[in-house]
């Protein structure tokens, strides 16, 4: 498994988001908590995109290598803030390679995505689902890997108009109908929406008076987090104090009311 984690809020280093906090993501690269049996350590590289203003596309940063051995990091993450974050930390999979492009976040316009899993059966159990993208969408993928075929997916259907909400809901509902037992946790930001699912491992919210975090684990003992159930969709905003949405995954009814999706405040 992977590690990931977003945010949205003030502009804050990113050192302190990352490396700052007595479990955060950096810690998380040699000691997670909670890896549900998908591997012991995130050291297969690691990546963070960030947000400068509000229109141009995010800056990444990307390395194959552990988030704790890389210095020059440690220095960036130090000396620039930003108010949007989508970071990660990467455990690969058995059979796929250890390389710079497989590390997410994944980008395309304003869009940073992760992915903390695995699709079972992979390739052949995606290769219908991935007959319908595009060519050149195949033959540009990032890497050979399942996650970099999940952003394709998810991409193109952001391309055709769709919400980040309704992106992520679609590839891990169809994804998880052809590849049983696969973990789909996808987390996705423009930088002005935040949203993540559950998908057989863990994700946790933690909601601030005008920030808002989801992390695959709680970055610190704070009481205020609050864990997500499985098969869930989470969709947070700053409107422009937090709003958090939390609902299963799958078809809603009409009777439900979004208002009641609402995480507490």
């Amino acid at each position: 498994m992977c590690r990931h984690l977003g945010y949205l809020g003030p502009a804050v280093p990113l050192a302190g988001l990352l490396a700052d906090r007595p479990t955060g993501l950096l810690r998380q690269t040699w000691a997670p908590a909670d890896m549900r049996g998908g591997g012991t350590v995130n050291a297969d590289g690691f990546g963070v995109g960030w947000y400068t203003d509000d229109t141009s596309p995010p800056v990444r940063y990307r390395r194959a290598v552990p988030m704790w051995t890389d210095a020059s990091f440690a220095a960036v993450a130090a000396a620039t803030s930003s108010h949007a974050v989508l970071a990660a930390a990467r455990s690969a999979t058995v059979g796929m390679p250890v390389t710079e492009t497989a590390c997410a976040p994944f980008t395309e316009g304003r869009w940073l995505f992760s992915h903390n899993g695995v699709v079972t059966g992979w390739p052949g159990s995606v290769a219908g689902l991935a007959a319908a993208l595009p060519t050149v969408d195949l033959i540009t993928l990032d890497a050979p890997t399942d996650s970099a075929l999940l952003w394709a997916l998810v991409r193109h259907r952001l391309r055709a108009g769709a919400s980040a909400e309704e992106a992520l809901e679609a590839v891990a509902v169809e994804v998880g109908a052809v590849a049983p037992d696969s973990r789909l946790n996808l987390m996705l930001t423009d930088g002005v929406t935040l949203a993540a699912t559950t998908w057989w491992h863990s994700l946790s919210v933690l909601r601030g008076p005008d920030s808002v975090v989801l992390a695959s684990e709680p970055w610190d003992d704070d009481p205020q987090w609050t864990p997500v159930g499985d098969r869930a969709l989470v969709v947070a905003e700053l409107h422009p104090t937090p709003d958090v949405r939390v609902r299963p995954l799958g078809p809603r009814t009409a009777e439900k009311d979004p208002a009641d999706d609402r995480l507490p405040a």
